[in-house]
């Protein structure tokens, strides 16, 4: 099969019906062999029984429904999951993203090499105050924290390769990062595309302003998860022992300064009076429970089944 179109959607009834129509008007008269996997993430309006009236209209579309609402990283995962094509492609039910870039960014991957393409809404329709503004200061910060230079990297419209998918893990809000993630798991061939965006049509945006503090939050994560997961002790180790050579060394500095004053007669201040002193105490203190902090961290690391689960590209036998 040539490609697997990966809907998830949330309270999407009016839009469904106009969307398929849309992707097969666009993609059957190139040819392709493709199907479309909606996951119905708990929607609580006719969603799936408008899935279920248009699977029997077009036998492509295959349907997955959770119990309740867990997030569009869940969605994601499980649309990966049972997507069977050759180039996977994930794109938002709320007819803001144009099936006619699927072609496109096909050809970027079949005959550029690209692992994986992501959408660049260059030119917004949403409010400028609530989402463009705060969308290009959080893509700003992402691509200075994960090296990737993406435009936007939350774009929903993206293409991958089949193994890309197969390879990473998406869970929580970590849909916002999934460049990121195929670049930790050795995709790193991440080409950009500008697609058409269009203003909404139906219904209303189902995520706030929250988002943004949320994916910075989430970005932090997924960086420590990724640079530190697998070798805590590198960071608070490193940290920890640094804080406690600084206390020790000013404690003795002061302990010294006290003895040599004494020893020449001279005025001195007793070092319990001294409030640098405590400081001092505490800056060890605190360096040795961040040391024991890297040291747990490594031992829980060292014992995850995962811990040598790494991603081979071919072998010669």
């Amino acid at each position: 099969m040539d490609l697997s179109i990966v809907i998830s959607l949330y309270n999407e009834e009016e839009s469904l019906p106009e969307l398929v129509a849309w992707i097969d008007r666009t993609l059957k008269p190139q040819g392709y062999s493709y199907e479309i996997v909606m996951v119905d993430d708990g929607s609580r309006d006719r969603s799936w029984a408008v899935v279920e009236e248009l699977s029997n209209q077009y036998p492509q579309i295959r349907g997955i429904r959770f119990r309740r609402n867990y997030g569009k990283s869940a969605a994601l995962y499980c649309g990966f999951e049972a997507a069977r094509g050759d180039i996977v492609v994930t794109m938002d039910a709320d007819l803001q993203d144009s099936p006619e870039e699927i072609p496109e960014m096909m050809r970027m991957i079949r005959e550029e090499g690209y692992d994986l393409v992501s959408g660049w809404k260059k030119k917004r329709y949403d409010n400028v105050a609530t989402k463009n503004l705060p969308s290009k200061l959080y893509n700003a910060t992402a691509r200075k924290v994960t090296g990737i230079k993406l435009h936007d990297m939350n774009c929903g419209l993206k293409a991958y390769r089949n193994e890309v998918v197969k390879n990473i893990e998406v869970y929580g809000e970590m849909h916002r990062f999934i460049p990121y993630l195929a670049k930790n798991a050795g995709f790193d061939k991440i080409g950009e595309k500008v697609v058409h965006h269009q203003a909404r049509k139906y219904g209303k945006s189902k995520f706030g302003m929250n988002r943004f503090i949320n994916g910075f939050l989430d970005l932090l994560s997924i960086w420590f998860l990724q640079k530190f997961g697998k070798k805590p002790m590198h960071l608070f180790g490193g940290i920890g022992t640094l804080i406690s050579l600084i206390g020790a060394v000013i404690a003795i500095w002061l302990i010294v300064d006290k003895l040599v004053a004494q020893a020449h007669g001279a005025y001195f201040r007793p070092v319990a009076d001294q409030p640098l002193f405590y400081l001092a105490l505490v800056a060890v203190i605190l360096g040795a429970q961040l040391f024991l902090t890297g040291f747990l961290g490594e031992l829980i690391a060292r014992n995850a089944s995962e811990r040598n689960n790494y991603n081979i590209r071919q072998t010669i036998r």
